[in-house]
């Protein structure tokens, strides 16, 4: 019997307005979706996605039923973006883990992903990266065309070429693990794997054992690290498994055949996966050691202390000459100098005291001021002007006099992008920074070229 034990932990960001991930951690079922398609769509599609997931494979819980799930949660969200115009062009990511029984009837972990949220294992003293982004960047890597320090920075990274609920079909990536006691499993969104390495999240799953604080304390590094993205993470620890060793648990791709719940196929050899880094628990801590307190000692044999006797010559000194005590004068006030400057008539001088204040007071307005003026222009934003896609600063339709400023009037036109993105840009797109800004509609831009040419399923 497998006895599981997994922590959640989710966050808005540093740089967006909500919030538009899910996660889900039962018994036997734990997911993380990263939704997309505007601020109502993303956060939709993800709480659609999950919420099918959960219930489909409750009636099944199966590698098949997995994949069934996977299957139902892309046709929900489908039909929910047909139905409601607002909708339109939604869609999310999602990977998930169920624990089910295997063909050999031994226990086994199912794992299911779509798009770029990943999941990874640590077992045996290595972490690696078991699913494999679905994205334009990382087709390229498995392709041989970009390396992968090159697709870490590609602006091709975040255009997806698969998703759940673009499209009525999808197709699921599958594997299962035999996992042992000890082994760990993390699912995540990109807002962790875009701000922290595999070296680093090596590190904390490693040394916090607690699930619950390993998921705060990855979410955490990734708001340090900028948090520029909703940030999700579900850990899951195999407190009791298989019998474990010095080697890593195995890890098999699943292809199915036929219907969505046919079974499936015996499993080939172990896929490439993405990183794999040997990373050793860190030492234990070791606290200085106390010095030792001796304390105080009495003479050997002695119970009381005595002082010995003072012995000192005696001497008469004769009687003092008397003399009568000084006659008390009452004290005369002391004028300051302040008043001997006023009784003189010596104008007031201009101290540094009177300068700080009249400072202070001109410091009020003009702290505020400038206070009002950097919440003005704190803000960048993606918007439509004159047909082309443009970035401005400040807020839209200005605050308190700060109009928003034109930064970069870029030639990327409306016909240069896909139509089911023109409702969100014609709303504006909060972006955290003026690169951000040029980024996202280079991305645009790229999607609809890659779409024209390739003809993807997706874009994110």
């Amino acid at each position: 019997m497998t006895v599981l034990r997994s922590g959640v932990a989710t966050d808005i960001g540093r740089a967006r307005d909500s919030n538009e991930d899910r996660a889900s951690a039962g018994d036997n079922l734990f997911a993380v979706a990263d939704g997309m398609g505007g601020h109502v769509g993303g956060e939709v599609a993800a709480r659609v996605a999950v919420e099918t997931l959960e219930r489909a494979y409750d009636r099944n819980p199966t590698i098949a039923g997995l994949r069934e799930a996977f299957v139902a949660a892309n046709a929900a969200i489908w039909e929910q973006s047909l139905r409601v115009d607002e909708l339109r062009g939604m869609g999310t990511t999602l990977a998930a883990a169920g624990l089910t029984v295997g063909t050999d009837g031994r226990d086994v972990m199912c794992l299911a992903n779509v798009g770029d949220s990943r999941a990874y294992l640590m077992s045996g003293g290595m972490v690696r990266q078991v699913t494999a982004d679905h994205s334009l960047a990382e087709e390229r890597v498995r392709h041989g065309e970009m390396t992968e320090a090159e697709a870490e920075t590609h602006p091709h990274r975040h255009i997806l070429t698969r998703a759940l609920g673009v499209g009525p079909d999808v197709d699921v990536d599958l594997w299962q693990l035999h996992v042992k006691s000890g082994d760990r499993l993390l699912l995540c969104s990109d807002g962790l794997t875009n701000e922290v390495n595999v070296e680093q999240i090596s590190q904390v799953l490693h040394s916090v054992k607690d699930p619950r604080k390993a998921a705060r304390a990855l979410v955490d590094r990734a708001n340090a690290h900028g948090g520029n993205d909703n940030v999700t993470v579900v850990v899951v620890d195999v407190l009791v498994g298989e019998d474990g060793n010095a080697e890593p648990s195995v890890v098999s791709r699943v292809t199915m055949t036929g219907a969505a719940g046919a079974m499936p196929e015996a499993p080939p050899a172990e896929p490439e996966t993405g990183p794999v880094l040997t990373v050793p628990p860190p030492a234990p801590s070791v606290e200085p050691r106390a010095a030792a307190v001796v304390p105080p000692t009495k003479p050997a044999g002695s119970d009381v202390f005595v002082a010995a006797p003072i012995t000192s010559a005696v001497r008469t000194l004769p009687p003092p000459e008397y003399r009568p005590p000084p006659k008390e004068v009452a004290p005369q006030p002391t004028e300051t100098r302040r008043e001997r400057r006023r009784r003189m008539g010596v104008p007031r001088r201009i101290t540094v005291r009177v300068v700080l204040f009249f400072l202070l007071i001109l410091a009020v307005p003009a702290g505020g001021i400038a206070v009002v003026r950097w919440y003005s222009m704190d803000n960048w934003y993606v918007a439509v002007d004159h047909g082309h896609l443009a970035v401005y600063q400040g807020r839209q339709g200005g605050f308190l006099g700060f109009k928003p400023k034109l930064l970069d009037l870029t030639g990327v036109t409306t016909t240069d992008v896909l139509s089911f993105r023109l409702p969100v840009l014609r709303q504006t797109v909060n972006e955290p920074s003026l690169k951000a800004g040029e980024r996202y509609i280079a991305n645009l831009h790229q999607e609809f070229i890659a779409q024209q040419d390739a003809t993807p399923l997706g874009s994110g």
